[in-house]
């Protein structure tokens, strides 16, 4: 989607600013907030992409305000309202004020293993690859207004397919409860002055993974 979380490109934002040995959480509640997610995720409650699509969709001011795991926070309990997981007066009191819910699975200490271990998610292909390596691929100029892994900042430019790495799970379908439709992946490399002009460093190059949906022949 068209969100402020889209920032790769934009001007004003300055640079990255890495924190020295920075900790894996900087407090106990990011940790709690990382656990929750990967459970609800685990008993079925939503996908990978339904969770990023949460964060993806918090209001800018919202957005820019809160920390990493201020969004995931956020974006959690939304996604566990808009589920009847929770309910708001639950929220508001801070612990549990109804009967839980059940889920898709159930989940336990056992599964914290399996749980954290990222799974795979290639399939099957459906149909032979439009594109193969070196093919010359214009990224489309679309504006969803639901998930979608294409940036902004190569929609409508030009680069070249270096890598096939087969059908996966497409992120903009699995986002929004609408199938896993799986989909070629490639990776596609873009010449920095296609992207940002004539005055970028013509050394630079900048390489992408794009679902085939997202691109057109050039």
């Amino acid at each position: 989607m068209d969100g402020v979380h889209d920032m790769g490109g934009m001007d004003g934002f300055g640079t990255v600013e890495a924190e020295p040995n920075e900790p894996m959480f900087h407090t106990e509640w990011e940790a709690r907030v990382l656990a929750m997610t990967r459970a609800m995720g685990a008993a079925g409650a939503f996908n990978i992409d339904m969770s990023r699509f949460s964060r993806e969709a918090l209001p800018p001011e919202v957005y820019l305000a809160s920390s990493y795991y201020k969004k995931w926070f956020l974006g959690l309990e939304q996604m566990l309202l808009d589920r009847g997981l929770i309910d708001a007066d639950e929220i508001a009191a801070g612990h549990a004020l109804h009967p839980a819910k059940p889920v898709k699975r159930p989940f336990t200490i056992a599964d914290v293993e399996r749980v954290m271990t990222r799974g795979s998610f290639g399939r099957a292909a459906q149909a032979p690859a439009r594109f193969a390596p070196g093919d010359r691929v214009r990224a489309k100029n679309i504006h969803p207004k639901t998930h979608t892994r294409l940036p902004r900042y190569v929609r409508g430019h030009v680069g070249v397919v270096d890598l096939v790495h087969g059908c996966h799970v497409f992120p903009d379908t699995a986002a929004i409860g609408a199938g896993e439709n799986p989909q070629w992946l490639y990776t596609v490399r873009f010449e920095s002055r296609e992207l940002w002009g004539p005055d970028a460093d013509p050394t630079v190059t900048v390489s992408i993974d794009a679902f085939e949906p997202y691109l057109e022949p050039a």
